[in-house]
């Protein structure tokens, strides 16, 4: 049971007048209590070699590539091999007929090298922190892994961002949400 007592507040209010004066912080000084947003259209792509092609010592700065390449498509997996991973996300902008650009896995869903898709490796992570789209997969992978996503870049910079709200599901990135608006 809680007992209230209503008591006059002269004793505070006395004390608050003798205070010196707050000092206000800055913006920038400030607290913020919300998570930083991960990339967002406009954005450039990180300026890092941490993600490998085919071997570790084939690094690849897709910041650079960008650059070079008026188009791109980045699709995240939290998991190769995964069903969802094999059987649906990759395979649905490997067969679908705006998909462009995207060793073991890369030669099961693309063997010839015909469509236009490439696969790296982010194997420390640093690339997809860098997107900040990295979740603590350590109940079901075993540790961090990366949000599943898709990434459309025009020009250098980003164009959209499809992030799945769940970090592994299929929806939102899928080939079909994400190109049908490209």
């Amino acid at each position: 049971m809680f007992r209230s007592t209503l008591r006059p507040l002269t004793s505070v209010a006395s004390a608050t007048s003798r205070r010196a004066p707050v000092t206000r912080l800055s913006s920038a000084a400030a607290f913020h209590t919300t998570r930083p947003m991960f990339i967002k259209p406009g954005d450039p792509l990180p300026d890092t070699d941490a993600l490998m092609e085919k071997t570790p010592g084939q690094r690849v700065n897709l910041a650079e590539e960008a650059e070079r390449v008026n188009k791109m498509l980045l699709i995240g997996v939290p998991a190769a091999f995964s069903p969802a991973c094999s059987a649906t996300h990759v395979p649905g902008y490997a067969q679908h007929p705006k998909t462009k650009e995207m060793k073991a896995w890369g030669d099961a869903l693309d063997p010839a090298g015909d469509q236009g898709i490439r696969f790296f490796a982010d194997p420390t992570g640093q690339f997809t922190k860098a997107l900040d789209l990295a979740f603590d997969g350590s109940a079901i992978f075993g540790g961090d892994r990366s949000k599943r996503y898709a990434i459309v870049v025009e020009n250098g910079k980003v164009k959209s961002v499809a992030v799945e709200p769940d970090n592994t599901g299929t929806s939102v990135s899928l080939a079909e949400n994400v190109l049908g608006s490209v």
